[in-house]
């Protein structure tokens, strides 16, 4: 919910927990009613909270990192919803749908629910949101990666723009029949369905509001709706370091949502970040630098989570990076120290990653065994065998050395981790250099959606618990793809499982595992580098802020603040 991140450190994708990390007694702890111990709650339900980068977006057709999917979730609502405990429920749901016999045919009732401007919210609000998204004229990054291969007549849409063809978004498989009643048609039995419309980019529009706004819709907290258990009361757009979220009186759900005021602000300093914490002038930090999680080690204020979010260099096969060739590839992706890089520079449990896909994220049916048990370490450090094939790739390309542009974000982390990156590939590939480029979070994701890059540190935090969410991205042309790999091979392994395994799950995952072989060991098409463990510090007056594995990182819809 992802992904695409580079150096995205808000990104990626996070873990739904109804656990309140910092405090082993239940004791005046919601049970995931809603329900909290009336005694134990503070008089004042408001908090500070920091993060460490703006909100890129909050249209639910623009979104593609989990800073945006984070406050999209929080003020916004989809059929389902993850709870507590990272289980998609039903929300604009109105209970479970009816299933046609093969599993390709759902109907959904709406649920009586409004939007904040009082008006109801009807199922032509989820077909409006999900033609804009799958429209290629939206440029959406993750419409058609979400619903390509999925919901009937997406890819068709997609296929046809690609070769300038007419195309007709009413014809994506998702009908109104009533104002209440919802048909979505799959192409194939989707395992992960519930997951899917629990995401951020499946949230309804009103088409009267949007069209309305034009293009400056969600420019601002004015120019928004809301359906969710929060509203934008601040927000100025995608340049503003503070915004304040407050309570949804018109959220179906209202009961069990207990903050009336969250104010949140961007803070790169991790330094900064700490001390206000303090202070006692916030109550959650963003994420820590590395330098300061040993500080906190032992102290109950410490949340840290090792994720399921994948970091790796994505290498842009341009015409002028060399990155076309395979032993440069190769190369760098063996030329850097990725164990030193966890311990050194990140130091917050992050472990270092040899493959695409986490450890502890889906098991193997046909083992029984950890994905990443099955696959093994696919790519790793080697410095011998990359300075080897980087002599023989710049001899294939006919050149002595090559200078590449290292994209990244201006954060105290991301300038860290540039840094290192550009001392270990100097180093260990005589005549590369490379020149690093900071930039604020927002541009480098329009910088990436423009190609505009040789080089750069992106992550995955996955969108729906399955591992396709990790295989479909580097397909031929797709959406996440962004860096020009292309393996007809490969393709046809994820297409196969797409389209014809989805009701056979030992034949799927053993696709699957073929298709990561493909792209890290036989192509070396991205660097695996670490698997994110992410370090907070949250006040113990804060409870039951949920933590997500993917999609949005965390929801305040059931956190409150106890007495102190």
């Amino acid at each position: 919910m992802l992904l695409v991140l580079t150096l995205v450190f808000s990104l990626i994708l996070a873990a739904c927990s109804g656990k309140d990390d910092n405090n082993s007694s239940d004791k005046g702890k919601d049970k995931g009613d809603g329900k909290a111990t009336s005694s134990k709650l503070a008089s004042k339900q408001e908090a500070k909270i920091l993060e460490s980068s703006e909100i890129p977006t909050m249209d639910t057709a623009l979104a593609e990192g989990s800073t945006s999917f984070t406050y999209i979730n929080n003020v916004g609502e989809g059929l389902y919803r993850l709870d507590q405990k990272n289980k998609p429920v039903p929300a604009l749901s109105d209970g479970e749908p009816q299933v046609n016999a093969d599993k390709t045919e759902f109907t959904f009732k709406i649920r009586d629910a409004k939007w904040s401007n009082g008006d109801p919210i009807t199922a032509q609000d989820f077909v409006f949101a999900w033609q804009r998204a799958i429209d290629p004229k939206t440029a959406s990054p993750y419409g058609p990666y979400m619903m390509g291969g999925k919901i009937k007549g997406a890819q068709e849409i997609t296929d046809a723009a690609a070769a300038k063809k007419p195309y007709d978004v009413k014809k994506l498989g998702v009908v109104a029949k009533d104002d209440k009643t919802l048909v979505v048609t799959f192409e194939q039995p989707i395992p992960y369905w519930e997951d899917l419309f629990a995401f951020p980019t499946f949230y309804p529009q009103q088409e009267k509001f949007v069209k309305e706004k034009g293009k400056n819709y969600a420019s601002n907290k004015d120019n928004l709706l809301y359906n969710g258990p929060f509203v934008m009361t601040k927000w100025d757009g995608p340049s503003d370091t503070e915004w304040v979220l407050e309570k949804n009186k018109n959220y179906w759900d209202a009961d069990k949502v207990k903050m009336t005021k969250l104010t949140f602000n961007s803070v790169k300093d991790s330094s900064a970040a700490v001390n206000a914490f303090e202070a006692g002038e916030v109550d959650v930090t963003g994420k820590l630098s590395s330098d300061l999680v040993p500080q906190y080690e032992g102290d109950s204020r410490l949340n840290n989570k090792l994720e399921k979010t994948v970091f790796w260099l994505k290498m842009n096969e341009n015409a002028t990076s060399g990155f076309k060739n395979e032993n440069i590839r190769r190369a760098v992706a063996q030329a850097f120290n990725k164990d030193d890089y966890a311990a050194s520079i990140l130091n917050n449990g992050s472990i270092p990653a040899n493959a695409q896909m986490p450890k502890e994220f889906v098991t193997d049916p046909n083992t029984g065994k950890d994905w990443r048990e099955v696959n093994g370490d696919l790519l790793k450090f080697d410095k011998d065998a990359a300075k080897a094939s980087w002599e023989k790739g710049l001899k294939e390309l006919g050149k002595k050395s090559l200078t590449l542009r290292f994209l990244g974000d201006d954060t105290e982390s991301a300038k860290k981790t540039a840094e290192y990156f550009k001392s270990q590939l100097e180093t260990n590939l005589p005549g590369l250099t490379i020149k690093v480029e900071a930039v604020p979070f927002a541009v480098r994701l329009e910088r990436d959606n423009k190609m505009d890059y040789d080089i750069q540190v992106a992550g995955w935090g996955p969108d729906f618990r399955d591992p396709m969410t990790f295989s479909d991205l580097f397909v031929t042309g797709g959406g996440s793809n962004r860096m020009g790999y292309s393996n007809k091979e490969y393709d046809k392994l994820i297409t196969k499982a797409r389209t014809e395994l989805g009701g056979n799950p030992n034949e799927y995952y053993k696709t699957l595992l073929e298709a990561e072989k493909i792209l890290i060991e036989k192509d070396a098409a991205i660097a695996p580098i670490y698997q994110r463990s992410s370090a907070i510090l949250q006040a113990a007056k804060v409870k039951d802020i949920a933590k997500y594995d993917y999609g949005p990182d965390y929801c305040y819809k059931w956190t409150y603040i106890t007495q102190e």
